[in-house]
């Protein structure tokens, strides 16, 4: 198969040659592994290259598509996993192209299987190069002169210092960020609308949040008395904050994380009961009576905690069920996939969706009795027709082969733009497509959905930044060299001519839509 590139493609392909290692950030269906595949087949002239991606089913559907693509077969492309015998992988990775998950090749480099010598390797869905996440441990063993490295995502993060953790970890300096709205990339992009639906908390729920909320005040307070004024509305802070108790030399760390543990419980079920309902709500309690930690024991004695109990013995869905139902009704024929933080919530969707005549099945990862035989059985019949909906955990988000679909429906916003931007990719990636967000108001899920557009937004104008003042930088070299005399040397090459790319405001195409229900 002839490779057949687009103009925004040879650009980056070009910059990736002439400025060495590079982050490469594309929307998902945009064809980032297109790009590899054309350094690859240059670069497998100057020895082995190295593909790596997160999950085995990834990495089994990359090998297809190379051997497809540059027209190789088995004896030239290896797929490397931990369940081949180290003496087979060893074998294996004398191929000119290795495609493997970055925990066996870590793993092979600290064991002597594997020799640290690759021309190229490209790390898919590298945004995951933070903190002790083995693609950073490869980074270290396999970075040289003679290496070029390759980061394809399509987001590396919204804040500057985890994309520069990103970019320190696979020793890489030159960005090449392109968005739907990039002239050279506007033409391939399908038409998606963004619709987001709130729903309205039935009288049940706010009856529940009420006693969640006045347990969750009175311990903030005991905690805030205590030094320590708990961020209640920002998650992630939250969570940085037991890091603080426990720098603290002082005894009163103990009690302070007995207040932080209790509201960690307080917190996450208010988050349970907001965005999911009281069926996951219920599991967490039962959860709860099953610890036998002191944070337990002592909300477990709280009289509110009793009353929110007894509340939650009523059956009643959260109201986003019935506007989901109608929703995916009004799409009737149409393949959708919906989205869902919590598996057990994705268990009972399955079933109400069953129960109302919709053809739907979960897709969860390898847990509960689901094996990988499973998933794939799933994705072929989704693929097949067999079904229309697809209910599916975070393993949907990330880089599978899953079809394209219509819509893409979030249960949930979710407060990571990274997570945010692949679970929209899944639509509008061969036709036209709908993205459609439920959102309760006044609740977690209106921040969630702000936080991850404000964080998105801020990605794109970091790295257009970073992209504009690398080819600034670049020219400028390039004018200083084209001036020097010519018996000073031999010039570098001036870098190839590139498209400019800016960071735009997302486009937002179709009628924004809001009902009230």
């Amino acid at each position: 198969m002839q490779l057949v590139p687009r103009a925004y493609q040879l650009s980056i392909y070009n910059s990736v040659k002439s400025h060495g290692n590079t982050l490469v950030v594309l929307p998902t269906g945009l064809g980032k592994t297109l790009i590899a595949l054309m350094l690859i087949q240059d670069r497998m002239k100057l020895g082995r290259c190295l593909l790596l991606t997160p999950t085995k089913p990834l990495a089994k559907q990359h090998q297809q598509s190379v051997m497809d693509t540059l027209e190789l077969t088995d004896k030239n492309v290896a797929l490397v996993t931990g369940e081949v015998s180290p003496k087979k992988r060893k074998e294996a990775y004398l191929t000119d192209i290795v495609i493997s998950t970055p925990q066996t090749i870590r793993n092979d480099l600290e064991n002597g299987v594997l020799e640290p010598r690759f021309s190229f390797v490209v790390f898919d869905e590298c945004h995951r190069a933070v903190g002790d996440y083995a693609y950073t441990q490869v980074a270290e063993k396999l970075h040289g002169p003679d290496t070029l490295f390759l980061g394809l995502t399509a987001s590396p993060g919204g804040r500057m210092d985890r994309i520069r953790e990103v970019m320190n970890a696979l020793k890489i300096d030159n960005v090449e960020i392109r968005g739907h709205d990039d002239p050279d990339v506007a033409p391939y992009v399908q038409k998606s609308e963004i619709i987001w639906v709130p729903v309205l908390l039935s009288d049940h729920f706010r009856e529940i949040k009420k006693e969640l909320d006045a347990m969750t005040g009175k311990h903030a307070e005991r905690l805030a008395a205590m030094g320590f004024p708990p961020p209640l509305k920002h998650k992630g802070k939250f969570m940085q904050l037991r890091e603080r108790i426990l720098n603290i030399p002082h005894a009163i760390k103990y009690p302070a994380l007995m207040q932080y543990s209790v509201l960690l419980h307080l917190l996450h079920m208010t988050e349970l009961l907001e965005t999911q309902g009281v069926y996951p709500l219920r599991g967490y309690l039962k959860k709860l009576e099953e610890k036998d930690s002191k944070s337990a024991k002592q909300l477990l004695n709280e009289p509110g905690l009793a009353k929110v109990r007894m509340l939650c013995q009523k059956d009643e869905d959260h109201p986003k069920m019935a506007v989901l139902i109608e929703t995916i009704r009004n799409l009737k024929g149409k393949k959708m996939i919906v989205f869902v933080q919590y598996r057990s919530q994705i268990a009972r969707i399955e079933e109400v969706l069953k129960a109302g005549g919709i053809s739907a099945r979960q897709f969860v990862g390898k847990k509960d009795g689901v094996t990988k035989k499973i998933q794939e059985e799933t994705i072929a019949d989704f693929r097949g027709g067999k079904f229309d909906v697809l209910v599916a955990s975070s393993i949907g988000e990330e880089g599978l082969d899953i079809p394209a679909v219509d819509a893409v429906i979030f249960y949930e916003p979710v407060p990571s733009e990274i997570r945010a931007i692949q679970r929209r990719g899944r639509a509008a990636r061969l036709k036209e497509g709908k993205v459609i967000v439920l959102m309760t108001k006044g609740t977690r899920d209106e921040f969630y959905y702000y936080a991850a557009n404000n964080r998105e937004t801020r990605m794109k104008k970091i790295l257009g930044g970073m992209q504009r003042a690398k080819k600034k930088t670049s020219f400028v070299r390039a004018d200083a060299i084209a001036a020097k005399p010519a018996e000073s040397g031999n010039p570098e090459p001036t870098p190839a001519h590139d498209t400019k790319a800016s960071a735009p405001k997302e486009k937002k195409t179709g009628q924004t839509k809001m009902t009230d229900f």
